[in-house]
């Protein structure tokens, strides 16, 4: 029987595509594109999926990816995500891709793109899965080279193939206030503007985050609990947070799901989002993480319903799919409780 959490309409709001790169695909994509990888084996690459931080993952990760090179590759790529959330109750998706990892390898960032979002209309017209893409910048490369990335692709941005931007990779050391410009050119081009803040580093990356870079979500943000006035500023404004559970424990962010700090978020008031961040590297896609957390903490149906309400809050679906979404999530209820 499925678990009542896979079956519970849900939106993602903090999903990095290069992160559901699951070791049987890495190894089939380098023997399609004749690429050697830094592992013996799938076992081998498994194993290495224990990680004491962020820099520990970071550096399995970036060597996975050097096996993405071609359009068909981003596809395939998107598409096993896809489907494979679609499973576990995804409706809407608001993708997060990191293109300057590819183009310094060589690849054109509209290869990029271009897999990505044929993946997202075939998901639209197979699952009915709706969404878009967000671009990514690594906060550890120059400021110029986030800047030359956006302006790479500001006619697709126009044309509405990317929706917004977000800034991830290595959080101390590279505070927000950095990539203020950036942001401000993002917004000109009419993108949507997220962060990931307050993951490493502590509240004052989320409070620049959201001074400097006019932020409408904060991807993680766990560490605002640390500044009760950035808490009470986040529960007013109702600014959402894109926590991602699983991620944390095997981070090191926590030691036990059980001390995830996800109730205390919520008793303060704050509109708390689930999600998978890197899910193939984590142990859990979307409905997974939702499982985790209803284990973990016995909430009711009726209190995970409300956390899937709040992706929906969260996402920047027009009215009408949030509206759709709603429905969709109250028929869930309604159906748990017949």
């Amino acid at each position: 029987m499925t678990h009542a959490m896979y079956e519970l309409p849900k939106a993602e709001l903090h999903l990095h595509i290069e992160g559901t790169l699951e070791p049987e695909m890495v190894f089939a994509l380098a023997e399609r594109n004749g690429i050697e990888v830094p592992f013996e084996s799938v076992d081998d690459l498994r194993s290495r999926l224990e990680f004491t931080d962020l820099q520990s993952f970071l550096d399995v990760y970036f060597a996975s990816s050097v096996v993405l090179r071609e359009e068909q590759d981003f596809y395939d790529l998107a598409a096993a995500y896809l489907a494979k959330a679609h499973g576990q109750g995804l409706r809407h998706v608001e993708m997060f891709f990191d293109p300057q990892a590819h183009t310094a390898r060589g690849v054109a960032i509209d290869t990029v793109i271009d897999g990505l979002k044929r993946a997202l209309d075939d998901a639209a017209t197979e699952f009915g899965i709706t969404g878009g893409l967000i671009l990514c910048f690594l906060r550890d490369l120059p400021v110029e080279s986030a800047f030359a990335t956006l302006e790479a692709v500001a006619s697709r941005a126009l044309a509405g193939d990317i929706i917004g931007v977000g800034l991830d990779s290595t959080e101390v050391g590279y505070p927000p206030e950095l990539f203020e410009q950036v942001y401000a050119r993002a917004r000109d081009l009419g993108l949507h503007c997220v962060a990931h803040a307050g993951e490493e580093g502590g509240p004052e990356f989320v409070e620049g985050s959201l001074d400097a870079l006019k932020c409408e979500r904060i991807d993680h943000g766990i560490r605002s609990l640390q500044s009760p006035a950035l808490v009470e500023r986040l529960r007013r404004e109702q600014v959402p947070l894109t926590v991602c559970p699983l991620s944390t424990v095997r981070l090191r962010g926590v030691d036990t799901m059980a001390e995830h700090p996800l109730p205390r978020m919520l008793e303060a008031g704050l509109l708390v989002t689930v999600n998978s961040d890197d899910p193939s590297y984590f142990g859990g896609y979307i409905g997974d993480n939702y499982r985790a957390v209803q284990d973990t903490f016995g909430f009711s149906d009726e209190a995970m319903a409300a956390l899937a309400m709040n992706s929906v809050q969260a996402s920047f679906a027009p009215a009408a799919r949030k509206a759709e979404l709603r429905t969709q999530i109250a028929e869930w209820v309604a159906g748990r409780a017949a």
